[in-house]
């Protein structure tokens, strides 16, 4: 009790040294209105015009800050749910716990409004609790992500040195990390989600702090760890990701089945797997994957290297069932759509038929070149393919040398 007393107490410590933010004018930041959605726009000039703060938050101010473009805009202000529900006409309150209000728009779009949120601890005791924007940055998880953009005069607002880190290319926990990964284990994977993804390290408090709690992440529920790491796996950061993953041990906590191949795999199997995932990483960036595809790309590893199913396949493989338990088993205890796991389970069927067609150098057959998937397969298989050859020097049978078998 007296080690979490004083924990607390070095949490509001923290919190004290920064009482007065800092105020980045527009000449010192390159976000522009021009790179911000036309819609995101409309939300933050209407709260504005009706005498509310009206801030671009989140993960949208650090893409355009790093001049990428994000793939959505959230807005914060002191507007309750009943009040920016009044003030856009096609919009919902959404969400129990915390309510926030989608704003719709033509063409499927929405902006995300939350109200500002008041401390951690008054939540935990099932209060809906707003706050101020001072309140609301030391909530979010990381610094680079608590940085506001003021649409009433362009600057950034920084309460938690923000600036500082993204200068510098760091990742740091808002906060002691014991009492941030503790509250919200969640908070872990999202760490090395961002330093993944924008090639930023880890602050050593930060990293220590993961090193010291990676056991805890499973006493989260599976759906908010799996939302998690869906993200990463079906991103195009996925190979950095893995990386840091398992080095802190999260990996072989999520992934149980998947961690205890990797460990005993040989050097050239890990490294078929980090070139297959950085591959991957490559062709989604340029966004020429699906979201199937992906996803067999991460399980493809596993399966063979597991040993349940052979890198070169014989004319009689039938891989569907076996591939359908091992996705279970490495997998559980999480569920997704369904559309998701059945598309992928017909990706990674087709592949060990195609492999087969593909080492002989034969054309492929109609009853497999006709199938939906095959497109998709066959552009893995080919990549699976080169690189175990190029990596393990296996599947390298000649096109004779396939006819004599036969």
């Amino acid at each position: 009790m007296l080690a979490e007393e004083k924990t607390l107490k070095q949490g509001k410590l923290f919190a004290e040294t920064f009482t007065e933010p800092v105020i980045v004018p527009r000449g010192e930041h390159n976000i522009s209105r021009q790179d911000i959605s036309k819609e995101a726009l409309k939300v933050l000039y209407r709260l504005k015009k009706k005498g509310y703060l009206s801030y671009l938050v989140g993960g949208s101010v650090r893409d355009l800050l790093l001049g990428i473009k994000p793939k959505d805009f959230d807005v914060g202000t002191d507007a309750r749910p009943e009040e920016i529900r009044k003030l856009f006409r096609w919009s919902r309150i959404i969400g129990k716990r915390f309510r926030l209000v989608h704003v719709y728009f033509p063409g499927g779009k929405f902006i995300e409004v939350v109200t500002f949120r008041g401390p951690e601890t008054a939540e935990e005791n099932g209060l809906e609790v707003f706050g101020t924007p001072y309140q609301d940055a030391f909530r979010r998880d990381i610094t680079i992500n608590a940085l506001f953009y003021n649409i009433a005069d362009f600057t950034i607002i920084d309460y938690v040195g923000g600036m500082k880190d993204l200068r510098a290319g760091i990742i740091r926990v808002i906060g002691p990390p014991d009492i941030r990964f503790i509250r919200d284990p969640v908070r872990m994977i999202r760490a090395i989600r961002h330093a993944a993804r924008t090639g930023f390290i880890i602050e050593e408090n930060t990293w220590e702090g993961i090193l010291r709690h990676y056991q805890k992440i499973m006493l989260c529920p599976p759906m908010r760890i799996r939302d998690e790491w869906l993200k990463d796996v079906l991103g195009f950061w996925t190979s950095s990701w893995a990386d840091l993953m398992l080095k802190s041990g999260l990996f072989q906590e999520i992934f149980p089945a998947y961690g205890k191949y990797l460990k005993r795999a040989s050097s050239q199997e890990k490294q078929f797997f980090f070139k297959l995932l950085a591959w991957a990483d490559k062709e989604a960036k340029k966004e020429k994957l699906s979201e199937a595809q992906k996803l067999a790309i991460f399980l493809y590893p596993f399966l063979v290297g597991e040993g349940s199913l052979p890198r070169i396949p014989k004319k009689t493989t039938r891989p569907g069932g076996l591939i359908r338990e091992q996705m279970k088993k490495v997998f559980y205890p999480f569920d997704f759509k369904r559309e998701l796991f059945e598309n992928t389970l017909q990706l990674l069927t087709g592949i060990w038929p195609i492999k087969y067609h593909l080492i002989r150098s034969k054309h492929m057959p109609r009853r497999l070149s006709g199938k939906s998937y095959f497109k998709e397969a066959h552009f893995l298989a080919k990549v699976i393919l080169r690189l175990e050859r190029e990596v393990l020097g296996i599947g390298c049978s000649s096109g004779k040398r396939g006819r004599r078998k036969r």
